[in-house]
């Protein structure tokens, strides 16, 4: 291995060290409310302002499209999809530079029933990253080369083209949740935890239902301490139905412009204003119907460093699942069609001329 890898390793490895937390749902949490806020804009008035949010938040990824593709997809009539990366660049921890991605889900959107399908990626996933040409855990994708190097992998991985992307830190989760006046949401039990800024035990929740603000939120969106992942990953799905009834509720839409200003300041995005909108079907057709799952796989211990193994079988089932929600068999099935009849137009033009 070069002498850059392994200092890149060691780099990643200290990283580690000061953050060992995974967050499921909460990088996909805000840009539902932005397409909230982006479906109510002409009610209130905010069209100025959502637009300008989404233009200041815009950053050009260098790509016409996923190589994935063979054209270009238009979200107001095609199903796309969307990778959410949840990252910790936080001033207090001067990690601007090498970030590692601390949340991933890949959506898909089918335009022709308005659902979405949500992949949680372990973050400790054992997979090919191309940007360096060997197997590492998925998170230091970003490390090595941002969110191109990101969406490179997760499209090898997963053989699902990424079209857009969002990439999101935890001030976006808290000061989204602080704007809409927090959610209500079910504790479970008793535990403290480190608030955003790393400040430990600093969030005490006692156990039932109750009002949080947004670094609560967060951190009963990650706790795991008396209990599994499972049983986080239930808590997550729970909050992101909290934040899409409070963020559609009278009270939350009236608090839209300090939303749109908290998403903004913590959010880069491909996707344009226009682009944004045309999403605007999935949030009014009535039945909005968005279903989670993630991965399994097993415990991989490698030169004492720890990786999740992924299933091969379970890999392969998830994909055709996307696979199939983005209608893939199809579009390459009528690439095939055009291709066939391209071929008959050419020979009974051949035949014309013969005869």
């Amino acid at each position: 291995m070069a002498k850059e890898d392994v200092d890149s390793r060691k780099t990643l490895k200290h990283t580690k060290k000061k953050r060992k937390r995974k967050i499921i749902l909460f990088s996909i949490l805000v840009p539902l409310l932005l397409l909230v806020a982006v479906t109510s804009v002409y009610a209130y008035d905010l069209f100025t302002t959502a637009q300008k949010v989404a233009d200041d938040s815009y950053e050009d990824d260098g790509r016409e499209k996923s190589e994935l593709r063979a054209q270009e997809v238009d979200p107001g009539k095609d199903h796309v999809s969307i990778l959410f990366v949840g990252i910790d660049n936080s001033e207090h921890r001067d990690n601007e530079g090498n970030a590692l991605s601390d949340a991933l889900i890949l959506a898909t959107l089918n335009k022709n029933d308005n659902s979405i399908k949500m992949l949680s990626i372990p973050r400790d996933s054992y997979v090919q990253i191309p940007e360096v040409g060997y197997q590492d855990k998925i998170t230091h994708a970003h490390a090595f080369g941002g969110v191109n190097a990101t969406i490179e992998s997760v499209e090898t991985m997963m053989d699902v083209p990424v079209d857009y992307y969002v990439r999101l830190n935890f001030n976006a989760f808290v000061d989204a949740i602080n704007a809409l006046g927090g959610i209500t949401a079910e504790v479970p039990y008793e535990f403290s935890e480190s608030n955003s800024d790393d400040e430990k035990n600093s969030i005490h929740l006692y156990p039932g239902e109750q009002e949080l603000n947004g670094e609560e939120a967060l951190a009963l969106a990650r706790t795991r301490k008396l209990d599994n992942d499972i049983e986080r990953g239930k808590r997550q799905q729970d909050i992101l139905q909290a934040i899409i009834q409070k963020g559609t509720s009278v009270n939350g839409l009236l608090k839209l412009d300090e939303m749109l200003e908290a998403v903004g300041d913590n959010m880069t995005t491909n996707m344009t204003f226009d682009e944004m909108k045309s999403l605007v079907s999935y949030g009014t057709s009535g039945s909005f119907d968005i279903e989670t799952f993630t991965l399994d796989g097993s415990d991989l211990m490698l030169e004492g460093i720890y990786y999740y193994q992924l299933n091969e079988a379970d890999l392969a089932e998830k994909k055709q699942t996307l696979q199939e929600h983005l209608e893939l068999d199809e579009e390459e099935n009528g690439q095939e069609s055009n291709v066939d009849e391209s071929i008959q137009s050419n020979d009974e033009a051949n035949t014309e001329q013969t005869d």
